[in-house]
């Protein structure tokens, strides 16, 4: 059987849903797949779904089983291969639930990165002092070491909006989240600060959704929508618990995140005023 193993990568995904077409293509169904590599269905179909890591040796007798020609199937499993080697952020695992090590491999893939954030900044935009005074709340009693590892990690992260080809970020951020004291004064001023010079970034675009909006549709907690340049990836939407998250890429939910996101930025404050808001609010610290 296929071994379990934590979060999939993107590409690990792509190549599931690869396999699946190529199924489909083959008119084989899932126990015409499973007889192929002497698995019950259920291997194949968790394969397919990249809920278990992709064995070149059965992804090899599957393309056979499908008749891809030789070549292709050499390319297919080069990218098997690629797709299996563990992404820059496995060397967190120490600190990377498996529940989030999805998202991190999503964010490091998309082209861009929608977000709704009613609770704090968004971690691809935090400085280290306000990441370090929210984990030391968030992990209460953990060690100092933990806290740094994770602090690390929500840094590494950051580096894809500096990349060649950076994803797109679009955050519409609550007020009070401006408001609501992080650590003290000192860390909240430099992380407004690090906000203004986030507005400058071409890939960027940041709203405040002011106090006085009212209610709006988004008010039921925080989530991201996740798109990419991959073809056979839809929009993936992201939403957290406390214990967990889910991840979502059925088309209506996805477009019904989508509408939410578009009507909360035509709602919040104008992408021009987000600078002059974030420096009136920095001024009251």
């Amino acid at each position: 059987m296929a071994e379990a193993r934590s979060g999939p990568t993107v590409g690990q995904i792509v190549l599931g849903l690869r396999l699946r077409d190529l199924r489909e293509r083959a008119g084989c169904t899932f126990a015409d797949a499973a007889n192929a590599l002497s698995v019950n269905t259920t291997t194949v179909r968790r394969m397919e779904k990249a809920e278990v890591g992709l064995k070149p040796l059965y992804v090899k007798a599957l393309l056979e089983r499908y008749g891809v020609p030789a070549d292709e199937a050499a390319s297919f499993l080069r990218l098997v291969e690629e797709a299996n080697r563990p992404g820059w952020w496995h060397r967190f695992r120490d600190v990377l639930p498996d529940w989030f090590s999805l998202y991190v491999s999503l964010e490091n893939e998309a082209s861009l990165i929608r977000a709704y954030e009613p609770h704090c900044v968004p971690g691809l935009l935090q400085t280290p002092d306000y990441a370090r005074a929210l984990l030391r709340t968030g992990f209460a009693g953990a060690p100092d070491k933990e806290i740094e590892r994770r602090v690390d990690l929500r840094m590494e992260r950051q580096d894809l909006l500096d990349r060649p080809r950076a994803p797109l970020l679009w955050a519409v951020i609550e007020e009070h989240v401006l408001r609501r004291r992080v650590g003290s004064p000192a860390i909240m001023r430099a992380q407004i600060d690090r906000l203004i010079a986030a507005t400058a970034l071409p890939n960027v675009t940041l709203q405040v959704m002011p106090l006085n909006a009212g209610p709006h549709p988004g008010m039921f907690g925080p989530f991201q929508l996740f798109r990419f340049e991959i073809p056979e990836l839809p929009d993936i939407i992201y939403a957290e618990s406390l214990t967990g998250a889910v991840y979502l890429d059925e088309r209506p939910d996805t477009v019904a995140y989508l509408e939410v996101l578009d009507r909360m930025g035509a709602q919040a404050a104008p992408v021009q005023d987000t600078e002059a808001l974030l420096g009136a609010i920095r001024k009251e610290l």
